[in-house]
């Protein structure tokens, strides 16, 4: 496929790659949030509630907290610490690892880092699955979960957990919410905004140089954080280059069409196949 050989060689030439990650990535990867992988993990919360699938499932108005968190303890497991690492991920990172290269993503399930991409260079804007937060924000400090999440599992009975396992903020005895960026009280807490800064140098770093836009997966649900800055920065930049890859969500605007190029193709078709003139090299 020319598009492909094109952006294998466009990843080559370019001096560096800013990675935008999306949900359609890990959807590629195997981690859909609806259909069987949902049906097989949720069927009880299925059939009480009449969920349809996990986004729409994490808005339920669930009437009690224990039942709350009994779902989201699932949610959360399911998503963050029962994955192990995904090809697709890795295969990206094996593309880019010689790159000069920093990741932005809105995705809050980890994979980037368990896929071993490096942890200074990933901006995770929306939160990580794998922490709480005092859901007013009373403090800025995040708290790992893994060790609580397990418990509920483990504890969870009747589509409940015990009462005493429900989150509480340990400063304020308020309510716990998982860090994800849903309402005005999402904490930036320090290390996001180290992060943040360091995204922003990297741009600055190679904003005169033949920087290229790689876009994986991102649709219209947040176009503000990856899309639309990608499209503008392509075309601030004169030697800026925009890739989107995304089946069924590939376009530009027509001020960079020159310098873009978007693939109407499945991501773990398309890296397959990056993959393969990788081998051949």
């Amino acid at each position: 496929m020319e598009a492909v050989r094109r952006l294998y060689d466009m990843i080559k030439e370019a001096d560096a790659v800013a990675i935008g990650g999306g949900s359609g990535l890990s959807t590629a990867a195997g981690y859909d949030y609806s259909g069987e992988r949902f049906r097989k993990n949720f069927a009880e919360f299925i059939d009480r509630y009449g969920m349809t699938d996990m986004y729409s499932a994490g808005f339920y108005p669930f009437p009690t907290k224990e039942e709350k968190w009994a779902y989201w303890s699932r949610h959360i497991y399911c998503n963050r610490y029962d994955q192990k690492p995904s090809r697709l991920y890795m295969d990206i990172r094996r593309l880019v690892e010689e790159k000069e290269y920093f990741v932005i993503t809105t995705n809050v399930d980890h994979q980037f880092y368990e896929a071993g991409f490096e942890e200074e260079k990933i901006f995770a804007v929306q939160g990580d699955y794998g922490q709480f937060q005092c859901a007013k924000a009373c403090h800025s400090r995040l708290y790992d979960n893994e060790r609580q999440v397990r418990e509920m599992i483990r504890q969870q009975h009747g589509l409940r957990i015990p009462a005493a396992l429900i989150p509480r903020c340990p400063v304020c005895g308020g309510d716990m919410e998982v860090h994800l960026r849903c309402d005005g009280y999402f904490i930036e807490d320090e290390a996001w905004h180290a992060a943040c800064g360091r995204y922003e140098r990297f741009i600055r770093r190679y904003s005169g140089k033949r920087i290229l836009f790689l876009e994986l997966g991102v649709g219209m649900n947040t176009p503000g954080i990856i899309k639309y800055p990608f499209w503008q920065m392509t075309a601030k930049y004169e030697h800026a280059f925009y890739i989107c890859v995304n089946k069924g969500q590939a376009w530009a605007p027509l001020e960079i069409r020159e310098r873009a190029l978007c693939m109407d193709i499945d991501l773990a078709e398309a890296v397959g196949r990056l993959m393969e003139e990788r081998t051949v090299e």
